[in-house]
C-alpha cells in the first residue's frame, strides 16, 4: 500500500513492527545503573520495564491501545502481567509521574470490571483532588521523586495525571473530577502555550513568573498533541461544545507550527526550532500519533495526515532489528538554558518503543 510518495508499507509489516517493539519494550532493563536518577540518595529507575513510574505508564498505554484496537492477545497479556506484578509488590509513593499507569488501569477496569483495580482508581484520584500539591491559581504542581518543583507547572502533567483523573471520573461518575480536568487544561494552556507560535514551553514558575529557558522541547510538546485528542474522547465532547472547540483551536495552532519545523527525514529536533539539536524519536512518535488520531477524528484537516505519514516513514528507519527505537532522549528535567536540552543523553527507554507502538497502532486505522 502506498501511503505517500515517500512511504511504502503493508499492514503486515506494520503489525510485525508492533510485535517486535512490544517484545523489546518488555525486556528493557538498566543493568548497569547508568540511567538511575539520584535525588539526594534516593535512586529512581526511569528505564527498566518492571518499575511503576511514568515511562512505564506511557508504555502500558501504548500497548493497551494496541490491544483495544487489534485484540492482539500478546498486548493484553503484557499489560495484565505488569499490573499483577506491581500490585503484588505494592504501589509506590504517589506523585505526578507515578499516577501515569492509572490511565491504563482505568481502561483495563472498564473492560474487565476486575474489582481489584477499583480501590487503586478511587484512592489515587482522591489523592489528586485532595492531597496533591498545588501551585498558585490551583494548578497541579509537578512534584515527582526529586525536588518539590514548588509552584511549577509542566506540560507533562496533563498526560501523566490529568488524563487518568478524567478517565477515572467518567468511570466512577465523579463530575468534580471532570471539572478539575477541564480546569487544568485551561490553566496549563494559559501559562505554557506560546501565543506567537502555537508551540508549548516546557514549564512555568509562579515563583518568578517566567517559562525558564523558553524551550520548545519536542517531547514536552508531543504530550499535548496526544493529550488534546485523548481528553476530547475521554470526556465525549460533542461538536459545538465550547471547551472542545477551544482545545481543537489550540491543537491546530500547535500542529501548524510543528508541520513547518519537521525535518526532511520526517523526525523533529529535540528543540523544535533549533536544527542544530539532535532529532528525537519519542517526540516524533507522539506527534505522529496525535496528528493522525486528530485527522481520523476530524479534529484537524486532512493535510496533517501527510505530516504524520512522513514522521512514521522516518520512525520506521529508527527501529533496529531488535525492536529498539534509536535516538530517544532520557527523562528530562526542567532546563534553565537551551543547551541543557541539547546535552540530554539518548538510550532505549520504554516510552520510545511504546509511543512508536501507539502511532503504528493508529496507522492501522488508515487501512480500514
Amino acid at each position: 500500500m502506498v501511503i505517500t510518495e515517500q512511504l511504502f508499507v503493508t499492514k503486515e509489516l506494520v503489525e510485525s513492527k508492533i510485535d517486535l517493539l512490544i517484545e523489546n519494550l518488555t525486556t528493557i532493563k538498566d543493568n548497569s545503573g547508568e540511567f538511575l536518577l539520584d535525588f539526594d540518595g534516593l535512586k529512581v529507575d526511569d528505564k527498566s520495564w518492571t518499575i511503576w513510574n511514568w515511562p512505564q505508564g506511557v508504555g502500558l498505554y501504548g500497548i493497551y491501545k494496541n490491544y483495544r484496537n487489534t485484540k492482539n492477545p500478546r498486548s493484553l497479556a503484557v499489560v495484565e502481567e505488569w499490573f499483577e506484578a506491581r500490585m503484588a509488590e505494592g504501589a509506590p509513593p504517589k506523585n505526578v509521574n507515578t499516577m501515569a499507569p492509572l490511565l491504563t488501569m482505568a481502561y483495563l477496569y472498564e473492560d474487565t470490571k476486575d474489582s481489584r483495580y477499583l480501590p487503586y482508581l478511587e484512592q489515587w484520584a482522591e489523592w489528586v483532588m485532595k492531597d496533591m500539591p498545588r501551585t498558585n491559581e490551583n494548578g497541579l504542581q509537578h512534584e515527582t521523586y526529586g525536588p518539590s518543583n514548588t509552584n511549577q507547572l509542566w506540560d507533562d502533567t496533563l498526560m501523566m495525571t490529568v488524563l487518568p483523573l478524567a478517565k477515572i471520573g467518567v468511570l466512577l461518575d465523579r463530575p468534580e473530577y471532570l471539572e478539575e480536568a477541564r480546569y487544568q487544561f485551561l490553566l496549563h494552556i494559559k501559562f505554557l502555550m506560546d501565543k506567537k507560535t502555537g508551540l508549548w514551553y516546557h514549564g512555568w514558575t509562579f515563583e518568578e513568573n517566567h517559562n525558564y529557558a523558553e524551550a520548545f522541547w519536542a517531547r514536552g510538546n508531543c504530550w499535548l498533541t496526544i493529550a488534546i485528542p485523548e481528553i476530547i474522547e475521554i470526556l465525549d465532547l460533542r461538536e459545538g461544545d465550547a471547551f472542545r472547540e477551544f482545545l481543537i483551536q489550540t491543537l491546530e495552532a500547535q500542529a501548524k507550527a510543528i508541520a513547518e519545523l519537521q525535518n526532511e527525514c520526517g523526525l523533529w529536533h529535540t528543540l523544535l526550532d533549533d536544527p542544530t539539536s539532535y532529532i528525537e524519536s519519542s517526540a516524533t512518535a507522539g506527534f505522529a500519533y496525535g496528528l493522525l488520531k486528530a485527522v481520523h477524528k476530524r479534529y484537524l484537516p486532512q493535510e496533517y495526515k501527510e505530516v504524520a505519514y512522513k514522521a512514521i516513514s522516518g520512525l520506521l528507519e529508527q527501529i533496529d532489528e531488535n525492536g529498539e527505537v534509536q535516538n530517544v532522549s532520557v527523562g528530562t528535567g526542567m532546563g534553565d538554558c537551551l543547551e541543557f536540552y541539547k546535552n540530554i543523553d539518548k538510550t532505549a527507554m520504554p516510552y520510545g518503543q511504546s509511543l512508536t507502538v501507539l502511532c503504528l497502532t493508529e496507522l492501522l486505522v488508515s487501512y480500514c
